[in-house]
């Protein structure tokens, strides 16, 4: 086929080009595809001479206009730094009951507040605050170290566990592994234990296993969950009659905890936050109980 013959139909040349009789039209780019790549190609250009753009080993080509977004970024940090600054300098300076008396302050706590402790806690504790298998809900009131705001700052400022030499420190004993008491006491015990909070009728094969629990619960647990089974705040021992759980309060999962013992770990935030931003969790963590 030629090259130089033309379609009878559109007027436009062939390119020479056929495949089982099918021959190809040389047609025109479209000019509106002309038109968008001389526009991108322009703009282009003018970002370039205009903009940041081009690479010069350790520094950039600034641009005529001298846009620098980090420059933009540090400020916008520096200006939003300024202006919460009117308001945790009275959180710095305040005591946790004239702040929570304050409404319009403690609005600005929990938008704070909030961000902070999605950021810090919410991984553990959940972002309702509430806690799961392990890590303890924070907003029943139930608190193992205690509840009022200097404790619980103080449990975060140091942590449990932690690597702060201040940290608070519990650890319950693997009563059964390290064969402290054999496995009948550990099902005995675990029955007593369930029996605090799930008081009612019982078998008599139920009662004589209580009955033997409770002399296993005074001769090994009273230490520090006390002779009335209500915990000791000071060394983080849980209330064992309220029927709040922090690994769960199943018959089996009680003798798990009983025998194998538990450890919870939290991290000190002393080194991560500053003493403002941890007494603002501390007042959002107050509100979040007060909530329920």
């Amino acid at each position: 086929m030629s090259v130089r013959e033309r379609d009878p139909l559109t007027g436009h040349m062939m390119t020479g080009h056929e495949w089982n009789g099918i021959k190809e039209l040389n047609t025109a780019v479209p000019w509106p595809v002309w038109f968008f790549l001389t526009l991108a190609f322009l703009f282009g250009v003018g970002y370039w001479i205009l903009m940041p753009a081009w690479p010069l080993g350790h520094t950039y080509t600034k641009g005529v206009l001298g846009v620098d977004q980090r420059a933009i970024v540090t400020r916008q940090v520096l200006d939003a730094e300024r202006a919460r600054a009117a308001w945790t300098n009275r959180v710095a300076t305040m005591d946790y009951a004239a702040i929570e008396a304050d409404p319009g302050l403690m609005e600005n706590v929990r938008e704070r507040g909030h961000m902070l402790f999605g950021d810090n806690c919410a991984a553990c504790h959940r972002a309702d605050a509430k806690g799961g298998p392990g890590f303890p809900n924070l907003a029943d009131r139930d608190w193992l170290w205690g509840g009022d705001p200097a404790t619980i700052a103080e449990t975060i400022r140091v942590g449990i566990n932690s690597e702060n030499p201040h940290t608070r420190v519990s650890q319950m004993l693997a009563f059964g592994r390290d064969k402290v008491i054999d496995q009948n006491a550990v099902a005995n015990v675990a029955a007593y234990v369930l029996s605090l909070s799930h008081p009612g009728p019982m078998t008599r094969a139920q009662a004589q296993s209580v009955a033997a629990g409770k002399a296993v619960f005074a001769a090994n647990c009273v230490a520090c969950h006390g002779e009335d089974a209500k915990g000791n705040q000071t060394l983080g021992a849980p209330n064992l009659t309220d029927n709040i759980w922090l690994y769960g309060g199943d018959l089996q999962t009680v003798r798990t905890t009983i025998y194998g013992g538990r450890q919870g770990q939290m991290p000190a935030w002393e080194s991560r936050l500053n003493p403002v931003d941890r007494k603002i969790l501390t007042l959002y963590i107050l509100d979040k109980g007060r909530g329920q």
